[in-house]
């Protein structure tokens, strides 16, 4: 078997507010402890791990016994809170200014270039819960055929059309126009996919698609393939990245099929990595201000996490981390700028190790190319001899 590192973003994670977080409007949010205070929430597998002697986290340590994993937290370097940022960062890319936002809703010029290009009409145009845009629009989207257009505090187009009125593939090929007309000034991280289904108030399907921005430079997983390894993205890993730099994927439903795919890589006799987004915590919770549902989710990756650790080998490697927080606690229902979590298991992991509080996501990114002995070309430094001890 070769050498293999599993990375699993769980999408939204965050730990608490980093320092300049009232830059954002985030001052004192905390994704973990919101989700904590429920009665539905429980991570003995996480907490074993080290997950709660993490800087900042510790106050949620229900017992005394010695972590056998290894631990810290990274701060964001990038501007921004988004999920492509976040991700490219831990793949080694510290972006300097953040990705556009609309929060008036897009330019009229681009709209009507949109409209031209599909032949639909555009409703809505404005920041809009994604569950609530439907709801208030889709009657009238089901009677005129044209397509929901909305954005939120992130960096996102989002095309919301009824599979009965706008076919899936006729509604990602309109998401392939408008990822051509968003570029530059108007280049926002992501177009979205968001059909629906049902009667009113209608709901949303598992068949989402994102469209990201190529990456501006070569990541972690360029460097990876150029050089002969395996990347497998699970999830969105392949939209956010563009498939820059991804030997092959697979897209999930949800975290339930995300974790089954990761499991499913686990058995696999590969060479390389296995990037995997676990994103129900932010679509499904953090976003509505669900912290029951948040809570569940994060208990029930806990529970499945023991038949992922049996099936590590010798030179294998399980990184845990996030790409930003999404409080469901707060009034806000937007990311919150967040410190990250990182624990890490395998047979070479020394327990007990603490990382520290790390200066970038990229540090991530570094370890991984120095797992296989690459050292170098992306941003970041390497914790690796932390983990190990050499």
């Amino acid at each position: 078997m070769g050498r293999r590192v599993f990375l699993v973003v769980l999408d939204s994670v965050g730990i608490g507010a980093l320092p300049d977080a009232d830059l954002y409007g985030d001052e004192g949010s905390n994704t973990l402890a919101a989700a904590a205070k429920s009665k539905k929430f429980s991570m003995p597998n996480m907490e074993r791990l080290g997950l709660f002697d993490i800087e900042g986290v510790k106050e949620l340590k229900s017992g005394n016994a010695a972590p056998e994993g290894a631990f810290g937290r990274l701060r964001e370097a990038s501007k921004g809170k988004d999920t492509t940022i976040g991700h490219w960062e831990i793949a080694g890319i510290i972006s300097e200014h953040p990705l556009p936002t609309f929060p008036c809703g897009f330019p009229q010029d681009l709209i009507l270039r949109f409209s031209e290009r599909t032949g639909r009409k555009v409703l809505c145009n404005k920041p809009y819960s994604g569950t609530e845009v439907i709801r208030d629009y889709g009657k009238e989207h089901m009677e005129t055929g044209a397509l929901i257009v909305y954005t939120s505090a992130d960096s996102v187009f989002q095309i919301a059309a009824h599979e009965s009125v706008v076919p899936v593939e006729e509604l990602y090929r309109y998401c392939e126009i408008a990822r051509e007309l968003c570029q530059d000034a108007y280049g926002v991280g992501r177009i979205i996919a968001r059909p629906f289904e049902g009667e009113y108030p209608f709901q949303r399907t598992s068949r989402r698609h994102d469209y990201s921005l190529q990456p501006p430079q070569r990541t972690m997983l360029n460097i990876l393939s150029e050089s002969g390894y395996d990347v497998i993205g699970v999830g969105k890993i392949n939209d956010i990245f563009a498939g820059s730099g991804i030997t092959e994927f697979v897209r999930t439903s949800g975290n339930e099929d995300g974790i089954r795919q990761m499991l499913s890589c686990a058995d696999r006799d590969f060479n390389g990595l296995c990037f995997v987004n676990l994103v129900d915590f932010d679509s499904k919770y953090g976003h509505r201000n669900d912290v029951d549902g948040y809570a569940e989710a994060l208990s029930f990756f806990d529970a499945q996490l023991p038949s992922m650790l049996e099936k590590l080998g010798e030179n294998d490697l399980l990184l845990i981390t996030a790409d930003h927080g999404c409080d469901p606690s707060t009034p806000s229902t937007d990311h919150s700028r967040e410190y990250v979590p990182l624990v890490a298991a395998g047979p070479s992991v020394r327990k007990g190790a603490d990382i520290g509080t790390r200066s970038s996501f990229a540090d991530t990114g570094a370890t991984v190319l120095d797992w296989f002995g690459i050292f170098g070309g992306i941003e970041g430094i390497s914790y690796r001899s932390e983990l190990v001890g050499k």
